[in-house]
Order: structure tokens, then sequence, then C-alpha cells
């Protein structure tokens, strides 16, 4: 994919960021156990959280915010990298989700870090380098969950 400069990378995070918030919420409205349904409502406002960051970049507001951020590394146990995609289906088993959570954070990741690696101002690489970490912390998080729920069951 081709962008003509920094606010159609950003617009099209932005639209990545609202469809996969779309997609959690309306996972979540047919899930029948409060448990996964939280999580996927979680999942929601992750996404959400953001689609705003972006925004305030887009709109020129985010140099303040950046300047607190503390920017860590984060481990990648890769367990998504060794798993297909999963599509949805209704009433599918909590480490079914995990696995489609897994490989969502997976490819945003991949997506913010091949926009850190073109954006062409500081701002622009602090936001995308702090994306990156969020997408990295989500998904270690979702495979250790995934793990330990793996281990619960006996595998």
């Amino acid at each position: 994919m081709e962008f003509k400069n920094l606010v159609d990378i950003i617009d099209f995070a932005i639209e990545k960021e609202k469809q996969a918030a779309e997609f959690y919420q309306k996972v979540s409205e047919q899930e029948r156990f409060s448990g996964k349904k939280q999580m996927l409502i979680e999942f929601a406002t992750e996404e959400l959280k953001h689609k705003a960051i972006l925004e305030d970049l887009k709109s020129g507001n985010i140099g303040d915010k950046l300047d607190d951020y503390e920017f860590k590394w984060i481990t990648d146990i890769k367990r998504s990298d060794y798993v297909d995609d999963v599509e949805y289906k209704p009433g599918m088993g909590y480490d079914e989700l995990l696995l489609i959570a897994m490989k969502r954070e997976e490819k945003a990741l991949q997506l913010y870090n091949q926009m850190l690696e073109n954006a062409d101002t500081d701002d622009a690489k602090k936001v995308f380098k702090m994306l990156c970490q969020q997408e990295a912390k989500h998904k270690l998080s979702l495979e250790t969950m995934y793990d330990d729920f793996k281990a619960q069951m006996g595998d």
C-alpha cells in the first residue's frame, strides 16, 4: 500500500483501529458469557484509545502527551506467529477468542512497525513507536493468557 503523506498513513491507521473496535464490540454482543463479553469490550476500548491517539496526532495535539510516555522493550514470545488465522463464530471457546485477538494484535504491530519506518517527523515516530509498544503489550498479554489457559486445561 502506498501513501502520499503522513495524513494518509494516519487516516489508514485510524480506520484500522476503528474496524478493530467495531469487530470486538460486535463480537461481544454475540457472546452469552459475561467473562468473554467483558474481555471483548475491553479489547474494543483499547482500540478506541489508539484511534484517539492517532486523531490527536493528525490534529497536531500529540506533542505534550508523548513527553511523559516511558518507552520500554516488550518481549515477543511469538505464540501468534505459529497459529493460523481463526474466523469468529458465535459461541466459540475462550482459547479461540484469544487466538483471534492475538493474530489481530500481531497484524497491528506489523502495521505500526511499517508506519514507524516511514514516519518523517519526530512526533509521528514517537506515536508509532508508542503504538508499537501498546500492540506488543497487548499481544504479549494475550499470548500469556492463552498459554495459561491451555496449561490449566492440561495442554
